[in-house]
């Protein structure tokens, strides 16, 4: 019984955490010492690799337009954060990407700051002027 060999990619996607605001979306890749971080933000889509020993990459085509002028990203010792400046605010993203089928495993959305915001007037407002300072 002849069974094929398995190989591993060379590239893998880092873990992503995603949550949708009104006027913005947050994506936190998870990544042990991010060094050499090459972001390449476009409207319609992110792109976010290294080329060191701990190799990920990332390409996600978004579920809407985002401002990428008014959209930053941080890099910390162990995540790469994304604050990306939708086009439309005040519509929310029942997704992060445009496909509407299953998305990637490693894509999850992060339920601790998942909020109902729809229906919320200021709440919150004091710790999104934080996080942008």
């Amino acid at each position: 019984m002849n069974k094929p060999k398995i190989v591993r990619p060379e590239v893998q996607p880092a873990h992503a955490l995603w949550f949708d605001r009104k006027k913005y979306v947050t994506i936190n890749f998870v990544v042990q010492k991010p060094t050499d971080v090459q972001v390449d933000i476009q409207p319609d889509k992110m792109i976010c690799k290294n080329d060191t020993d701990d190799v990920f990459y990332n390409e996600l085509h978004f579920y809407d337009k985002v401002q990428i002028y008014d959209s930053r990203e941080r890099v910390h010792e162990r995540t790469i954060n994304f604050l990306l400046r939708k086009m439309k605010p005040d519509v929310a993203w029942p997704r992060l990407q445009k496909d509407p089928a299953k998305q990637p495993s490693w894509i999850s959305v992060d339920f601790d700051n998942w909020r109902d915001w729809e229906h919320e007037e200021d709440e919150g407002k004091a710790e999104y002027d934080q996080y942008m300072d």
